[in-house]
């Protein structure tokens, strides 16, 4: 009878001391921040370790995932991060093509003098204050480098 109390302590001591010795959410949490690059976040619910955000590619992501598995007491490593989309490049419509396009879009605004020189339009002349923003959007549409704007406006 005392032997059986004993070993049930026993048990009971043991089991209560592994359970203490693994690390807690929050500690695994706390040190896989730590390590991993700004811009993720790290969440972690028993052992399980949530990674979100946007890396700039798959390897950054890859690396993630391997610093988060290599921390003591994750049991598993859901990987949600997003590589970021590459920047679409500016494109800039070229002079004589623009020139032409120019000359369409201020066909209807008679006392609008436009110019163009190395992707840059240049406006002169009058125009009246609700007509501008048309006349703009259309230009904008066009993708020049700039539109130098020295309009007058009545």
């Amino acid at each position: 009878m005392k032997t059986s109390k004993f070993l049930m302590s026993a048990v009971i001591a043991g089991t209560l001391f592994l359970a203490s010795c693994s690390p807690k959410d929050a500690d695994i949490q706390a040190a896989v921040q730590a390590k991993e690059a700004a811009g993720i976040a790290v969440s972690v619910a028993k052992g399980a370790v949530t990674l979100t955000g946007e890396v700039a590619d798959d390897a950054a992501k890859a690396k993630a995932e391997e610093i988060a598995k290599a921390e003591k007491g994750v049991k598993s490593v859901v990987n949600n991060l997003t590589v970021k989309p590459a920047a679409a490049p500016v494109v800039i419509s070229e002079d004589p093509l623009l020139t032409k396009n120019v000359a369409d879009a201020t066909k209807d605004f008679p006392t609008v003098k436009a110019s163009v020189k190395d992707g840059v339009v240049t406006l002169t002349g009058e125009i009246k204050k609700a007509s501008l923003i048309t006349l703009m959007q259309h230009l904008s549409a066009l993708k020049p480098k700039k539109i130098e704007n020295k309009l007058t406006v009545k």
